[in-house]
């Protein structure tokens, strides 16, 4: 297997991973048309602060993964 098809791999995976998490979050607040449905502003705790944390973290991943695909072609 060479280098490239590794790393499309891990992209792929990254991606999946990625989306799911973004969808959980999604899912778990009152989205409306303009932001929340509070209509104010509330502090992230426990486990939804985890996967913003989680979900930045996966973001800078990929696009380092991204950019030494990049580079490795």
């Amino acid at each position: 297997m060479s280098v490239q098809t590794i790393m499309n791999f891990i992209q792929i995976a990254l991606s999946v991973v990625l989306v799911a998490v973004i969808l959980f979050q999604v899912r778990g607040q009152g989205v409306g048309l303009f932001g929340s449905a509070e209509g104010s502003y509330r502090t992230r705790r426990g486990l939804e602060k985890t996967l913003f944390q989680f979900t930045i973290v996966l973001i800078v991943v990929f696009i380092v993964t991204s950019i030494v695909s990049a580079r490795v072609i």
